[in-house]
């Protein structure tokens, strides 16, 4: 089941995430669930990129179509074809930080703030997220719980990272990830983290991604039904209609300028 761990060592190794070579040990039932997962999800296969391609409803009502493409743990894209315009986010890790940009309808840009920059670039595919068990990803088992009515298994990620200057918030509390895995079948169910206002850090705004109607593409199991809430509130609502993997994406795509 280890080789399932190692699936997000892929393509770029993501040393920026962390400087420290020995972070602490993650809880085995932890790692057991999230290798079950990842294997339930594609099975033999090794994922190093994913393009996920349907339709999108964003804020309620601005339809259209979502190109979702990611190169391994650290690059991602979001482009939206939508009624107002085209909308696109980005996150890239190339350059040994983490970086993100939005680009509007308006053509208005702007960058991430560093803050929203530490929870998993691939929010919409978890095969190439934390719960992969990459590099110092440190997995944690909080136990059975419900989620929307059904039995999940709590699995909680961060990624270690010295704080030697006691920063606070803390790299462990920007990066913290809740993963909630159906119990009978160990498909994420959903994700939950903290982003925050540009301008304050400590302000947390809570994210729910919510995965669900799972069907084989290509031989791998694929939300076909993704949302994306920011503090209740249904912001991206996506149906998938087709995926590709290993098509060889290249990372100018991912490049933020």
């Amino acid at each position: 089941m280890l080789r399932y761990a190692a699936i997000a060592l892929v393509s770029i190794a993501l040393v920026c995430r962390a400087t420290s070579q020995n972070p602490p040990t993650s809880n085995p039932q932890a790692l057991s669930y999230a290798a079950h997962s990842i294997a339930t999800m594609v099975g033999n296969l090794s994922i190093s990129d994913v393009t996920l391609t349907g339709s999108v409803t964003w804020n309620g009502s601005d339809t259209g179509t979502a190109t979702l493409r990611a190169l391994g743990i650290g690059e991602s894209r979001m482009d939206l074809a939508l009624t107002s315009g085209a909308r696109t986010d980005i996150r890239d890790a190339q350059t040994g930080a983490q970086l993100g940009q939005w680009l509007a309808p308006n053509n208005s840009s702007g960058k991430f703030a560093s803050q929203n920059c530490w929870t998993d670039a691939v929010w919409f595919f978890p095969v190439l997220g934390s719960l992969a068990a990459g590099p110092n990803v440190v997995l944690s088992y909080i136990g059975p719980t419900t989620w929307k009515g059904e039995s999940v298994q709590h699995i909680q990620s961060y990624v270690y990272q010295s704080n030697p200057a006691a920063l606070n918030p803390s790299p462990k509390q920007l990066s913290t990830m809740d993963f909630y895995l159906d119990s009978a079948t160990l498909l994420p169910s959903a994700v939950t983290f903290n982003s925050h206002p540009d301008g304050n850090a400590g302000a947390n705004l809570l994210v729910e991604v919510d995965f669900s109607n799972y069907q084989a593409i290509s031989g791998v199991l694929v939300p076909t039904h993704i949302q994306k809430y920011q503090q209740g509130n249904l912001l991206v609502d996506i149906t998938v209609s087709g995926a590709s993997f290993n098509s060889g994406l290249s990372l100018s795509t991912f490049v933020i300028n």
